[in-house]
């Protein structure tokens, strides 16, 4: 499929990758690498239903919704994937196998079967590195400005039966302390449950952008997961957004 294409991408589609807010004078750096569900023209919806790909599977339901609230509340600068997680997920390493599913929470994704090893090359080059390479860019521009990393993710109720009780949880590795003052303003201000590193934790051998764009360069960086259902309307995000940012202010 990939025979002398240099790009993925028509010329009519979406880039890979949003910048909003660049300007924006909050320490924050916002990402979100699971903001989208579209699949490039070329690749047939990866022989998946609309349905399929409206699933969790493909992308972070509400996560960009949420991170572009709270964008704008913080004037934070955010950067934000623009294709689904199946066709290559920015959170993975391309050396992974999840990198490039061949099946994700029990189903089968046909047009990620047996691919060779220059599609998958192609899949990168087109929508991997533009991602990346710009938070790279982004980051470098801003010198010595303090910058703190903070990535948007949601996650699905459930998963193989397992039943997930945390509205949003507090991820990470190497910030215990940081993500400890987003554990306690958040459950200063919620009475459902707060996970501390659950359903996730930072894992250098599983995520990307917090260990590579974060980590590595020394600045603190947590994600936050949103559980699905607390996302489902323009309200419910409103409400998320002001409420972090409340969280974040009373950490200044």
């Amino acid at each position: 499929m990939s025979k002398g294409l240099s790009t993925l991408l028509e010329a009519d589609e979406s880039e890979p990758f949003e910048l909003i807010n660049p300007g924006g004078r909050s320490e924050l750096v916002l990402l979100c690498d699971h903001a989208s569900n579209r699949v490039p023209a070329r690749l047939n919806n990866l022989g998946l239903s609309d349905e399929q790909l409206a699933g969790h599977i493909a992308w972070d339901p509400g996560a960009a919704l949420l991170a572009k609230a709270l964008a704008g509340r913080l004037d934070a600068p955010l950067l934000l994937s623009n294709y689904s997680r199946l066709v290559i997920d920015c959170n993975r390493s391309p050396s992974a196998a999840a990198s490039i599913p061949a099946i994700s929470d029990a189903t089968v994704i046909p047009g990620n079967a047996a691919l060779s090893a220059e599609d998958a090359q192609l899949r990168r080059s087109s929508l991997f590195d533009p991602y990346h390479d710009a938070i790279r860019r982004f980051l470098d521009a801003r010198d010595a400005r303090a910058t703190r990393l903070l990535s948007i993710h949601s996650f699905t109720p459930s998963l193989a039966g397992v039943e997930r009780p945390w509205s949003v949880g507090v991820c990470y590795r190497l910030d215990a302390s940081w993500a400890a003052q987003w554990l306690a303003a958040l459950r200063a201000s919620l009475t459902e449950p707060v996970g501390d590193n659950q359903p996730y934790e930072i894992e250098p051998h599983v995520d990307y952008s917090l260990p590579v764009h974060g980590e590595a360069r020394r600045l603190p960086a947590i994600m936050l997961e949103f559980r699905q259902d607390k996302l489902q309307d323009q309200n419910a995000v409103q409400r998320w957004s002001e409420l972090l940012a409340q969280c974040w202010s009373r950490m200044r």
